[in-house]
């Protein structure tokens, strides 16, 4: 395991590590303190002076978060949208584009339920179709088979980088690189894989991505972002407009913004925005590099050790796997493993098929456990978590 970094500072930067064993960063992260304390006192400014006036005063700083993000994802800011979060993102992005009868759109079996709702909802309205590509031995999407789906059919293919139910890493890039080659749009749901891996947006070859601040960033909740690669957004068409999205010229005319701006609101929450610059910033200054490979050691070694409780199934797929650790215990229900492991101290979390319809339907599982770590955790909270499981069996 590596100790190039001191762990032990960012456990005391972070609060909640004194309060609890925290294993739940796939769900919302523990926000350092740096974090909470710019939040807090934004808010105290706008009690102070009021929240028009509040966001005047920190308005270069608000500006600075475009930047901040782009330099995540590798991109310029004008093509970057602020959001409440990865879901309204993912969203503006796929209701921007148009779909006819007969389309395709296509995708991987572990699409998030959001996601997929979005996708019946609009092939019930236009006619298109689903097209599910299949997965290959190791859980992944299946690179030939998608090779072979891509015709002049397909004008979407939307793909969810890492799943809510699994460790799995999509070969994005190779999805990516089919997609240009193919000329048709990509649409990645970087949601869990933000924060936690390097993502380059032009390596990774996606026209779009979507992501949080509350998971793997460290950052509040109620924020996330949008990538739109510039010579996509002519192509697209923002489903709903405000006058932060567009300027009322004249009485029956109006003109959208030419960066991607046009897929916001005007109205925001500048306290949570400035504690996700913060968040953002605080991994930039660790590296993502470092983060992907502590967060990937921590969670190969949880698997190993997970193995040797009796009863225990790690249920990960893939050949990179992430900080994300899922397993099933026999007899226990998840439900009761969680409850148990929370009257412990320690934080984890139940998947339900329903997240992941299909991947959880092929895979014959109703649940499962969700341990995800990040890199604040240690090897002793890992041990702890198994020693607490076997207890469960006494």
């Amino acid at each position: 395991m590596e100790q190039d970094r001191d762990i032990m500072r960012l456990r005391h930067e972070t609060l909640g590590c004194e309060r609890t064993i925290f294993f739940n960063n796939a769900g919302a992260s523990l926000q350092p303190r740096s974090v909470v304390a710019r939040v807090i006192e934004h808010l105290r400014l706008e009690e102070q002076v009021g929240g028009y006036e509040a966001a005047d005063l920190v308005a270069p700083e608000l500006e600075a978060l475009y930047g901040s993000v782009a330099r995540l994802l590798h991109c310029a800011p004008e093509e970057i949208a602020l959001q409440e979060n990865a879901t309204r993102a993912w969203e503006m992005a796929f209701y921007s584009l148009p779909f006819a009868p007969g389309d395709r759109i296509v995708t991987a079996a572990n699409e998030y339920a959001s996601n997929y709702i979005a996708m019946l909802q609009v092939a019930q309205r236009t006619g298109a179709e689903i097209c599910v590509v299949e997965s290959d031995q190791a859980g992944e999407v299946d690179l030939e088979a998608l090779a072979r789906l891509l015709d002049d059919r397909v004008k979407l293919i939307a793909l969810t980088h890492v799943p809510t139910n699994g460790g799995l890493v999509q070969p994005a890039a190779q999805v990516g690189a089919l997609a240009r080659q193919a000329g048709i749009p990509f649409l990645l749901d970087a949601c869990q894989s933000t924060g936690q891996m390097h993502l380059d947006v032009n390596a990774l070859g996606c026209d779009m991505l979507c992501a949080t601040g509350r998971k793997y960033l460290r950052g509040p909740r109620g924020t996330g972002f949008l990538y739109v690669r510039r010579a996509m957004m002519e192509r697209m068409e923002p489903p709903l407009l405000d006058l932060r999205a567009a300027t009322w010229v004249s009485a029956d005319k109006f003109e959208l913004r030419d960066d991607a701006r046009k897929f916001e609101t005007w109205e925001a929450a500048a306290a949570t925005r400035l504690g996700l610059g913060v968040a953002i910033e605080y991994a930039l200054a660790l590296g993502l590099d470092w983060i992907e490979r502590r967060v990937q050691a921590l969670a190969a070694l949880l698997r190993e050790r997970l193995g040797d409780v009796k009863g225990v199934t790690v249920r990960d797929l893939g050949r990179l796997r992430c900080g994300i650790v899922t397993f099933t215990y026999e007899p226990h229900p998840a439900a009761e493993v969680v409850q148990w492991l929370q009257t412990n101290g320690i934080a984890v979390r139940t998947i339900e098929r329903s997240s992941t319809r299909i991947d959880m339907e092929r895979r014959d599982l109703d649940e499962l456990i969700r341990a995800s770590v990040h890199y604040y955790n240690t090897e002793a909270e890992l041990d702890r978590l198994c020693d607490v499981l076997r207890a469960m069996n006494h």
